[in-house]
C-alpha cells in the first residue's frame, strides 16, 4: 500500500504510536509548525507536506535512540511512505546521525530549524512570562554564544543550515519565532500571557 500523500492525521497518529515523551510531541509539533511558516514564506505549493515531515522528523528518537534517523527508513516505508518523505526526514540528522545531505529547500529548512526551535524554547521557558508570545529575536542572539545555555543544542549544525539556505541568522530565529507562536499553546510556551 503507497500513500501518495499521507495525512497530517495520519502522521499524527504514527508519531503517537513510536513516542509518548510529551516533550518529544511538544517538539515534534514546534517543528511542524514553523515547517508550515517556512512553507508559507517561500510560497511552497505544498505546505501540508512540509508540516508533515516536521511533524515526523523525530519519529524514531524515542524508541530507537541509537538508530535515530536510521530506523525511520525501515518504519516509513513498512507505512507505504512516499520516497521524498523518507529522505527528507533521514536528512534533518545530516552529519550527525545519517549520510542523507540535506538538497531540497524544505530539508535544508529542517535541518536548520529543528536544533533552532530548541535553543527558542530553552530562551522562551527562562523569561518571567515562560512565554513564546512576548520573545524577541535579540534576547535569543543574548543565548546564542552562551555555550553552557542549553548545551545540548547543536549551534554548528544551525549555521550550516544557514549557509545551505543562504539567509541570514536573524531572519531565521524570528520566523522560526513567528513559527513556534502560532502554536505557543500547543507546545506548551502560551506561559502566563
Amino acid at each position: 500500500m503507497s500513500k501518495a500523500n499521507p495525512t497530517r492525521d495520519e502522521a499524527f497518529d504514527l508519531l503517537k504510536k513510536y513516542n509518548s515523551n510529551e516533550a518529544l510531541i511538544r517538539h515534534a509539533l514546534a517543528v511542524e509548525a514553523v515547517m508550515l511558516h517556512f512553507a508559507e514564506i517561500f510560497d511552497e505549493p505544498d505546505k501540508e507536506k512540509w508540516g508533515i515531515i516536521g511533524l515526523i522528523h523525530d519519529l524514531d528518537y524515542e524508541m530507537y535512540p541509537d538508530q535515530h534517523c536510521q530506523k525511520v527508513r525501515e518504519i516509513l516505508a513498512k507505512e507505504g511512505w512516499p520516497e521524498d518523505y523518507i529522505r527528507a526526514v533521514q536528512s534533518h540528522g545530516w552529519g550527525i546521525c545519517s549520510d542523507v545531505e540535506p538538497i531540497e529547500k524544505m530539508e535544508k529548512v529542517l535541518y536548520t530549524i529543528d536544533e533552532l526551535t530548541g535553543l527558542i524554547t530553552a530562551t522562551a521557558l527562562l523569561r518571567p512570562s515562560k512565554s513564546i508570545l512576548d520573545l524577541k529575536t535579540k534576547s535569543v542572539k543574548k543565548k546564542w554564544n552562551q555555550k553552557s545555555f542549553a548545551a545540548g543544542v547543536n549551534r554548528e549544525v544551525i549555521e550550516k543550515g544557514l549557509e545551505l539556505l543562504g539567509l541570514e541568522r536573524d531572519f531565521v530565529i524570528e520566523e522560526t519565532i513567528k513559527g513556534m507562536q502560532k502554536v505557543a499553546e500547543e507546545i506548551g510556551l502560551k506561559g502566563n500571557l
